[in-house]
Protein backbone atom coordinates (compact mmCIF):
# COMPACT_ATOMS: atom_id res chain seq x y z
CA UNK A 1 0.00 0.00 0.00
CA UNK A 2 1.22 3.67 -0.69
CA UNK A 3 1.29 5.96 1.87
CA UNK A 4 -1.89 7.72 2.93
CA UNK A 5 -0.15 11.08 2.89
CA UNK A 6 3.10 12.75 1.77
CA UNK A 7 5.46 13.50 4.69
CA UNK A 8 8.97 15.59 4.71
CA UNK A 9 11.71 16.13 7.32
CA UNK A 10 15.23 17.55 8.18
CA UNK A 11 17.75 16.32 10.20
CA UNK A 12 18.72 18.62 13.03
CA UNK A 13 21.39 17.80 16.18
CA UNK A 14 21.21 14.26 17.21
CA UNK A 15 17.56 13.61 15.73
CA UNK A 16 15.46 13.97 12.89
CA UNK A 17 11.93 16.77 12.31
CA UNK A 18 9.25 15.48 10.05
CA UNK A 19 6.66 17.24 8.71
CA UNK A 20 2.63 15.87 8.01
CA UNK A 21 -0.05 17.95 7.04
CA UNK A 22 -0.10 20.71 9.73
CA UNK A 23 1.77 19.02 12.23
CA UNK A 24 5.60 18.55 12.87
CA UNK A 25 7.83 16.08 15.37
CA UNK A 26 11.06 16.45 16.25
CA UNK A 27 12.60 13.58 17.97
CA UNK A 28 15.96 13.78 19.68
CA UNK A 29 18.71 11.22 20.80
CA UNK A 30 19.77 12.33 24.33
CA UNK A 31 23.35 11.35 25.81
CA UNK A 32 21.42 8.20 27.83
CA UNK A 33 19.81 6.65 24.87
CA UNK A 34 16.43 7.77 25.63
CA UNK A 35 14.37 9.39 22.79
CA UNK A 36 12.34 12.97 23.28
CA UNK A 37 9.76 13.52 21.22
CA UNK A 38 7.59 16.83 20.89
CA UNK A 39 4.65 17.36 18.36
CA UNK A 40 4.11 21.02 17.15
CA UNK A 41 1.91 22.74 14.96
CA UNK A 42 3.21 23.61 11.79
CA UNK A 43 3.97 27.36 11.23
CA UNK A 44 2.24 28.43 7.72
CA UNK A 45 2.38 31.43 6.01
CA UNK A 46 0.34 30.50 3.21
CA UNK A 47 -2.98 30.35 4.77
CA UNK A 48 -4.15 33.14 1.92
CA UNK A 49 -5.57 30.89 -1.15
CA UNK A 50 -3.56 33.49 -3.46
CA UNK A 51 -0.44 32.60 -1.44
CA UNK A 52 -1.56 28.79 -2.70
CA UNK A 53 -1.24 29.11 -6.10
CA UNK A 54 1.17 27.64 -8.23
CA UNK A 55 4.69 29.80 -8.73
CA UNK A 56 3.13 32.33 -6.22
CA UNK A 57 3.48 29.72 -2.93
CA UNK A 58 6.88 29.04 -3.23
CA UNK A 59 8.77 32.20 -1.52
CA UNK A 60 6.57 31.49 1.12
CA UNK A 61 6.57 27.86 1.83
CA UNK A 62 10.71 28.39 1.53
CA UNK A 63 10.18 31.24 4.51
CA UNK A 64 7.83 28.97 6.61
CA UNK A 65 10.41 26.36 6.49
CA UNK A 66 13.17 27.86 7.66
CA UNK A 67 11.01 29.46 10.69
CA UNK A 68 9.97 25.73 11.11
CA UNK A 69 13.53 24.60 10.85
CA UNK A 70 15.41 27.25 12.93
CA UNK A 71 12.66 26.11 15.53
CA UNK A 72 13.59 22.86 14.97
CA UNK A 73 17.03 23.08 15.40
CA UNK A 74 16.67 25.30 18.40
CA UNK A 75 15.08 22.80 20.48
CA UNK A 76 17.47 19.67 19.55
CA UNK A 77 20.06 22.39 20.74
CA UNK A 78 18.30 22.66 23.91
CA UNK A 79 18.21 18.77 24.33
CA UNK A 80 22.05 18.96 24.46
CA UNK A 81 22.52 21.72 26.43
CA UNK A 82 20.60 19.55 29.21
CA UNK A 83 22.87 17.00 28.64
CA UNK A 84 25.91 18.71 28.58
CA UNK A 85 24.08 21.01 32.19
CA UNK A 86 24.59 24.31 29.93
CA UNK A 87 21.75 27.10 30.29
CA UNK A 88 19.75 27.42 27.00
CA UNK A 89 16.02 28.28 25.89
CA UNK A 90 13.72 28.74 23.65
CA UNK A 91 14.37 31.11 21.04
CA UNK A 92 12.04 34.33 21.55
CA UNK A 93 9.94 35.94 18.61
CA UNK A 94 13.21 38.69 18.13
CA UNK A 95 15.86 35.88 18.30
CA UNK A 96 14.27 34.01 15.76
CA UNK A 97 13.91 36.84 13.24
CA UNK A 98 17.41 37.40 13.83
CA UNK A 99 18.50 34.40 13.24
CA UNK A 100 16.87 34.13 10.26
CA UNK A 101 18.07 37.55 8.86
CA UNK A 102 21.43 36.65 9.28
CA UNK A 103 21.10 33.17 7.77
CA UNK A 104 19.53 34.76 4.64
CA UNK A 105 22.20 37.35 4.73
CA UNK A 106 25.06 34.78 4.90
CA UNK A 107 23.44 32.52 2.03
CA UNK A 108 22.97 35.73 0.06
CA UNK A 109 25.59 37.20 0.50
CA UNK A 110 27.43 33.54 -0.49
CA UNK A 111 25.62 32.10 -3.59
CA UNK A 112 24.87 35.92 -5.07
CA UNK A 113 27.18 38.86 -3.83
CA UNK A 114 30.18 36.38 -3.65
CA UNK A 115 29.66 35.13 -7.14
CA UNK A 116 29.02 38.42 -9.32
CA UNK A 117 31.73 40.49 -8.02
CA UNK A 118 34.50 37.16 -8.36
CA UNK A 119 32.79 37.29 -12.24
CA UNK A 120 33.34 40.99 -12.21
CA UNK A 121 36.90 40.25 -11.18
CA UNK A 122 36.92 37.84 -14.30
CA UNK A 123 35.93 40.95 -16.44
CA UNK A 124 38.82 43.27 -15.24
CA UNK A 125 41.24 40.24 -15.61
CA UNK A 126 40.07 40.23 -19.34
CA UNK A 127 38.31 36.46 -18.90
CA UNK A 128 34.61 37.73 -19.52
CA UNK A 129 32.61 39.95 -20.47
CA UNK A 130 30.37 42.95 -19.30
CA UNK A 131 27.50 42.42 -17.06
CA UNK A 132 25.48 41.95 -20.06
CA UNK A 133 27.24 39.39 -21.86
CA UNK A 134 26.99 35.33 -21.61
CA UNK A 135 30.22 35.06 -20.51
CA UNK A 136 29.41 36.76 -17.23
CA UNK A 137 26.98 34.98 -16.32
CA UNK A 138 28.43 31.98 -17.27
CA UNK A 139 31.58 32.69 -14.84
CA UNK A 140 28.47 34.07 -12.61
CA UNK A 141 26.72 30.59 -12.84
CA UNK A 142 29.69 28.24 -12.63
CA UNK A 143 31.12 30.24 -9.62
CA UNK A 144 27.78 29.82 -7.93
CA UNK A 145 28.33 26.09 -8.32
CA UNK A 146 31.87 25.83 -7.18
CA UNK A 147 31.32 27.84 -3.92
CA UNK A 148 28.40 25.50 -3.43
CA UNK A 149 30.16 21.95 -3.68
CA UNK A 150 32.95 23.51 -2.05
CA UNK A 151 30.68 24.31 1.30
CA UNK A 152 29.18 21.16 1.42
CA UNK A 153 32.28 19.45 1.36
CA UNK A 154 34.08 22.04 3.92
CA UNK A 155 31.51 21.42 6.36
CA UNK A 156 31.03 17.34 5.76
CA UNK A 157 34.48 16.75 7.50
CA UNK A 158 33.41 18.32 10.48
CA UNK A 159 32.46 15.50 13.03
CA UNK A 160 28.97 17.18 14.39
CA UNK A 161 27.72 17.80 10.67
CA UNK A 162 28.70 14.70 9.90
CA UNK A 163 26.13 13.27 12.61
CA UNK A 164 23.76 15.43 11.02
CA UNK A 165 24.39 13.99 7.66
CA UNK A 166 23.77 10.41 8.75
CA UNK A 167 20.24 11.75 10.45
CA UNK A 168 19.42 13.20 7.04
CA UNK A 169 20.33 9.81 5.67
CA UNK A 170 18.11 8.55 7.96
CA UNK A 171 15.25 11.16 7.56
CA UNK A 172 15.56 9.69 3.69
CA UNK A 173 15.12 6.01 4.06
CA UNK A 174 12.54 6.49 6.79
CA UNK A 175 10.38 8.16 3.99
CA UNK A 176 10.86 5.85 1.28
CA UNK A 177 9.75 3.27 3.68
CA UNK A 178 6.82 4.96 4.54
CA UNK A 179 5.84 5.77 1.11
CA UNK A 180 6.02 2.20 0.12
CA UNK A 181 4.46 1.34 2.51
CA UNK A 182 6.25 -0.62 4.43
CA UNK A 183 6.85 -1.66 8.37
CA UNK A 184 8.32 1.25 10.57
CA UNK A 185 11.53 -0.59 11.59
CA UNK A 186 15.33 -0.38 11.63
CA UNK A 187 15.37 -3.65 10.18
CA UNK A 188 12.66 -2.27 7.14
CA UNK A 189 14.27 1.21 6.53
CA UNK A 190 17.93 -0.23 6.33
CA UNK A 191 17.72 -1.11 2.60
CA UNK A 192 16.52 1.70 1.35
CA UNK A 193 18.32 4.42 -0.32
CA UNK A 194 19.38 7.79 1.57
CA UNK A 195 19.06 9.73 -1.71
CA UNK A 196 15.44 11.60 -2.09
CA UNK A 197 14.06 13.41 -4.88
CA UNK A 198 12.17 15.97 -2.95
CA UNK A 199 15.31 16.82 -0.69
CA UNK A 200 16.34 20.39 0.72
CA UNK A 201 19.66 19.63 -1.66
CA UNK A 202 18.14 19.13 -4.43
CA UNK A 203 15.84 22.34 -4.25
CA UNK A 204 18.82 24.61 -3.55
CA UNK A 205 20.61 23.01 -6.59
CA UNK A 206 17.14 23.97 -8.84
CA UNK A 207 17.14 27.16 -7.03
CA UNK A 208 20.98 27.89 -8.30
CA UNK A 209 20.06 26.38 -11.96
CA UNK A 210 16.81 28.65 -12.15
CA UNK A 211 18.72 31.53 -10.41
CA UNK A 212 21.86 31.42 -13.47
CA UNK A 213 18.99 30.90 -16.02
CA UNK A 214 17.11 33.79 -15.23
CA UNK A 215 19.97 36.18 -14.36
CA UNK A 216 21.45 35.59 -17.61
CA UNK A 217 18.12 36.61 -19.79
CA UNK A 218 16.70 39.25 -16.63
CA UNK A 219 19.47 41.35 -15.70
CA UNK A 220 20.48 42.43 -19.25
CA UNK A 221 17.03 42.88 -20.47
CA UNK A 222 16.21 45.05 -16.97
CA UNK A 223 19.98 46.77 -17.73
CA UNK A 224 17.86 48.29 -21.49
CA UNK A 225 15.35 50.27 -18.93
CA UNK A 226 17.63 51.71 -16.73
CA UNK A 227 21.48 51.01 -16.28
CA UNK A 228 23.56 54.11 -14.25
CA UNK A 229 26.41 55.06 -15.47
CA UNK A 230 29.05 54.86 -12.51
CA UNK A 231 30.97 51.70 -12.15
CA UNK A 232 29.88 50.93 -8.68
CA UNK A 233 26.50 52.04 -8.41
CA UNK A 234 25.85 50.18 -11.37
CA UNK A 235 27.02 46.82 -9.62
CA UNK A 236 25.33 47.74 -6.78
CA UNK A 237 21.97 47.76 -8.45
CA UNK A 238 22.62 44.67 -10.17
CA UNK A 239 23.62 42.84 -7.18
CA UNK A 240 20.17 44.38 -5.69
CA UNK A 241 17.86 43.05 -8.59
CA UNK A 242 19.57 39.50 -8.45
CA UNK A 243 18.51 39.54 -4.65
CA UNK A 244 15.34 40.46 -5.34
CA UNK A 245 14.94 38.31 -8.42
CA UNK A 246 15.49 35.47 -5.67
CA UNK A 247 11.80 35.51 -4.65
CA UNK A 248 10.46 34.11 -8.51
CA UNK A 249 13.61 31.97 -8.56
CA UNK A 250 12.94 30.17 -5.32
CA UNK A 251 8.91 30.36 -6.86
CA UNK A 252 9.75 28.27 -9.63
CA UNK A 253 12.56 26.29 -8.69
CA UNK A 254 9.82 24.81 -5.69
CA UNK A 255 7.51 23.87 -8.72
CA UNK A 256 10.30 21.89 -10.53
CA UNK A 257 10.78 19.84 -7.41
CA UNK A 258 6.94 19.53 -6.75
CA UNK A 259 6.95 18.18 -10.27
CA UNK A 260 9.65 16.09 -10.16
CA UNK A 261 8.86 14.68 -6.53
CA UNK A 262 5.00 13.66 -8.24
CA UNK A 263 6.56 11.99 -11.32
CA UNK A 264 9.79 10.49 -10.06
CA UNK A 265 9.34 7.48 -12.14
CA UNK A 266 9.51 9.68 -14.93
CA UNK A 267 12.81 10.08 -17.10
CA UNK A 268 11.98 13.53 -17.54
CA UNK A 269 11.85 13.99 -13.90
CA UNK A 270 14.86 11.34 -13.36
CA UNK A 271 16.93 13.50 -15.66
CA UNK A 272 15.98 16.82 -13.81
CA UNK A 273 16.38 15.00 -9.89
CA UNK A 274 20.15 13.55 -10.61
CA UNK A 275 21.78 16.35 -9.77
CA UNK A 276 20.40 16.63 -6.87
CA UNK A 277 20.59 13.15 -5.91
CA UNK A 278 23.77 13.46 -7.30
CA UNK A 279 24.62 16.55 -4.50
CA UNK A 280 23.00 14.22 -1.95
CA UNK A 281 25.64 11.29 -1.71
CA UNK A 282 27.62 14.87 -0.26
CA UNK A 283 25.05 15.57 2.27
CA UNK A 284 23.77 12.38 3.13
CA UNK A 285 25.74 9.71 4.91
CA UNK A 286 24.50 6.05 5.84
CA UNK A 287 22.78 5.92 9.02
CA UNK A 288 23.25 3.03 11.78
CA UNK A 289 19.92 1.48 13.44
CA UNK A 290 19.88 3.87 16.66
CA UNK A 291 19.42 6.83 13.88
CA UNK A 292 16.94 5.10 11.95
CA UNK A 293 15.08 4.37 15.17
CA UNK A 294 14.96 8.12 15.74
CA UNK A 295 13.74 8.99 12.43
CA UNK A 296 11.09 6.38 13.17
CA UNK A 297 9.69 8.05 16.24
CA UNK A 298 9.63 11.63 14.52
CA UNK A 299 7.59 10.64 11.73
CA UNK A 300 5.38 7.74 13.91
CA UNK A 301 4.47 10.94 16.25
CA UNK A 302 4.08 13.32 12.83
CA UNK A 303 1.37 11.50 11.55
CA UNK A 304 -0.31 9.84 14.44
CA UNK A 305 0.30 13.58 17.10
CA UNK A 306 -2.48 12.60 19.41
CA UNK A 307 -0.21 9.18 20.19
CA UNK A 308 2.69 11.18 21.56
Amino acid sequence: MAAPQAVGGQAVIEGVMMRARDNLAIAVRKADGEIVTEVRPWFTMVRHPLLKKPFLRGFPVLMETMVNGIKALNYSAMQAAEDSEEEGGELTTWHLVLTMVVALGAALGLFVVVPHFLSLGMELLGLGGDVDSLSFHAWDGLIKMIVFVGYILAISYIPDIRRVFQYHGAEHKVIWTWEEGKELSPASSRFYSRLHPRCGTAFLLFVLAVSIVLYAVLVPWLLTFYSPEHFAVKHLYIVGMKLFLMIPVSCVAYEMIKFAGKYSRNWLCKLLCWPGLMMQLLTTKEPDDSQLEVAIAALRCAVNAEEC
